[in-house]
């Protein structure tokens, strides 16, 4: 028997080694290991899972985004770029087990069908979603489906004694790439862009053709918070800005070769002032379009130094839908910055290395943990705790003015996060919704009185404040989550809180363009983006 075993196991690995005999030393090493484990493990053995392992193990061992995605995770990841998804189309969100409807999508099939903003969906196809711990990811798996496919819907409204049954008739639903557009003053807008996806290009020239009809000459555009996406779409956005065959963004790779990418010249706002609002979670596709408006000396880049996500992921299909997505090559600015950050032990951004991935091994726990040491740095608080060596010094194109490489877009100016308003008290209402729950509780008691009291936001942005019955709400409802009053940091925390609740009640009120409109008032950045635009120091900065 053990004279048969060994012929079997030789049999085994020479029909192994001819099928793989021209493949290099490591990947034949690779897959005979495989094929041995699966075919002579002394138990069953799940070989994808095997797999799966071994592919994210080596991707560890790489940088930071190269990564592995199974097919689900591949098709949640793909719906935020490529605009749409199917589904029942409505904003909520998850309040005490219960779904409110903040709005339903304009002419989606939720509005429809008569359902409305405040109403509660208590139960899908006779399946309770309220009150019962479901997650918001199992939720939204049984409001989304096929096109044309129906769901059952049972609403409690307020003001009507029984349950209402809707049967909604699923449809494709946008993802927009725009939070807010917006005259924010005489002659100046403002866009905020959320991601850079399939749709950003189309909609971000409609809100600059919207704005300089209403008589736009200077343009704020917020990229706070932008993670990135398509690099097509951050081209698209930086040409509205540059002239004829000035570099955007160029790519190289070892075995990439460098690949430029130039404005076509046809732009949109091409002459207007330009400040372009950055902070530390800016990243990628933000970080091509800062930096190039910042190389061109274009327009002037308010806030925090950027995340520094800059590598370059080519998708690579496997046969079960997942994907790989592998670095081949780094982002660059038309300077030539990389704008890659240090991932490496022992590097940071103030390294000729920074990111270059040369040597030494890839800290992935000290990567993630950036922002934090930026912030225990001083970073987030002071310009003067960053420095960069003189080797990584660049100039711009047009007016020769210094700026650095070595990870992220460093503005031109530069504002600190206000530490002295976050206190753990308004933590803890953030962390536990208690001001979420305060304005989702006041609109739904008061949502018919509002819009007749204000029709129009315009009027309600000027004479609505937030009185002592709203924080009287909110001071019940953070006692009922057990959060300890503290006097001193409540008053603190009312300078952010008020805005916050107005904002609120304006987004259930109208949509995100009127969120953004009040909190606005006490976003650091873009008050300091007016300011330079209503003083000499755009010209200042730009000299």
């Amino acid at each position: 028997m053990k004279y048969i075993t060994k012929l079997l196991f030789a049999g085994i690995l020479v029909s192994l080694a001819a099928t793989i005999q021209a493949q290099t030393p490591a990947s034949r090493k690779l897959q005979m290991a495989e094929f041995a484990i699966t075919n002579l493990y002394v138990d069953q053995v799940d070989e994808d899972k095997l797999v799966e392992g071994a592919i994210i193990n080596m991707l560890t061992q790489l940088d930071p985004h190269s990564v592995y995605s199974d097919a689900e995770e591949v098709k949640k990841m793909n719906e935020p770029l490529v605009g749409n998804f199917e589904g029942i189309g409505v904003q909520f969100n998850m309040i005490e087990d219960t779904l409110f409807v903040i709005q339903p999508v304009s002419n989606g099939p939720s509005e429809k069908v008569g359902i409305l903003a405040g109403d509660r969906i208590v139960a899908v196809n006779d399946t309770a979603i309220a009150g019962v711990k479901m997650s918001t990811e199992e939720i939204m798996s049984r409001l989304r489906g096929p096109k044309d496919s129906k769901v059952n819907l049972s609403i409690v409204r307020r003001g009507v004694v029984d349950p209402i049954v809707f049967t909604v008739k699923r449809d494709k639903i946008p993802i927009y790439s725009l939070d807010a557009s917006y005259i924010i003053q005489p002659k100046t807008g403002y866009i905020r862009v959320n991601r850079f996806g399939a749709t950003t290009a189309e909609e971000f020239k409609k809100s600059l053709s919207d704005l300089q009809k209403k008589g736009m000459k200077d343009l704020i555009l917020d990229l706070q918070g932008n993670g990135g996406g398509y690099l097509n779409a951050a081209i698209d956005m930086a040409n509205e800005f540059l002239g004829p065959k000035e570099l955007i963004v160029y790519t190289e790779g070892r075995n990439s070769q460098r690949s430029e990418f130039f404005a076509k010249g046809n732009g949109a706002f091409r002459k207007g002032r330009v400040v372009v609002l950055v902070d530390e979670y800016s990243a990628s596709a933000s970080e091509i379009v800062s930096g190039a408006i910042q190389d061109w000396d274009r327009g002037v880049i308010v806030g925090r130094r950027t995340f520094g996500k800059g590598l370059v992921q080519r998708p690579i299909d496997l046969p079960d839908g997942s994907m790989i997505r592998l670095t081949v090559a780094r982002y660059y600015t038309p300077a030539g910055r990389s704008i890659q950050k240090p991932y490496n032990s022992g590097l940071t951004a103030g390294s000729p290395r920074a990111g270059a991935g040369a040597s030494g091994a890839v800290n992935i726990d000290e990567y993630n943990h950036d922002l934090i040491n930026r912030y225990n740095r001083g970073e987030m608080i002071s310009a003067d705790s960053i420095h960069f060596p003189d080797s990584l010094i660049c100039k711009t194109k047009q007016l020769g003015r210094t700026v650095y490489g070595g990870g992220g877009i460093m503005p031109d100016n530069f504002v600190p996060i206000d530490t002295t308003l976050y206190t753990d008290y308004h933590r803890q209402l953030a962390a536990k919704g208690v001001i979420l729950k305060t304005t989702m509780r006041y609109v739904e008691k008061n949502r018919e009185k509002l819009l007749r009291e204000y029709k129009q936001f315009e009027r309600y942005n000027a004479n609505f404040e937030v009185g002592e019955d709203l924080l009287g709400s909110l001071l019940q409802i953070a006692g009922d989550e057990k959060i300890e009053f503290n006097e001193e940091q409540y008053t603190r925390a009312l300078k952010l809180v008020k805005p916050q609740l107005k904002a609120l009640i304006a987004r259930d009120l109208w949509d995100m363009t009127e969120y953004f409109q009040v909190i606005n008032t006490t976003n650091e950045s873009v008050v300091r983006a007016l300011e330079i635009l209503n003083s000499e120091e755009y010209g200042q900065i730009l000299k």
